[in-house]
């Protein structure tokens, strides 16, 4: 089963240290030689996306940045065989932020990714 991860800033005090950097870099490593961690990146501040709508039938575009006080901030997409696998592997992601970058606090979102399995007719 594939997961898409989101990580959300609620609140950041200064850039990240460079120990938390390397830190989440070596996580990242061994996700992926566990053959889990299938992509990985950063995300742009939200000044540089826009906001699509549909509504009473209209299309609508908003450029950033948007007002929330939660800044999305990186993803990751994880191949693992259980919901539980796919936060044991963000918990620690979370946990490397909470232990190395003090005052820093943030959320993440584990969902589930369907498969061509979830669109088969029934047998």
């Amino acid at each position: 089963m594939r997961y898409l991860t989101l990580l959300r800033a609620t609140r950041t005090i200064a850039p990240p240290p460079p120990e938390l950097m390397e830190a989440i870099m070596q996580l990242g490593e061994e996700a992926t030689a566990a053959g889990a961690l299938l992509d990985q990146g950063g995300l742009a501040p939200s000044a540089e996306g826009a906001r699509m709508q549909v509504a009473a039938g209209k299309l609508s575009v908003t450029d950033g940045p948007f007002a929330e006080a939660k800044e999305m901030i990186s993803y990751a997409v994880y191949e693992v065989r259980s919901k539980e696998e796919a936060v044991e592997w963000v918990s620690r992601f979370l946990k490397l932020h909470r232990d190395m970058w003090p005052g820093w606090e943030g959320e993440s979102e584990v969902l589930r990714v369907f498969g061509p399995e979830d669109f088969a007719p029934p047998a």
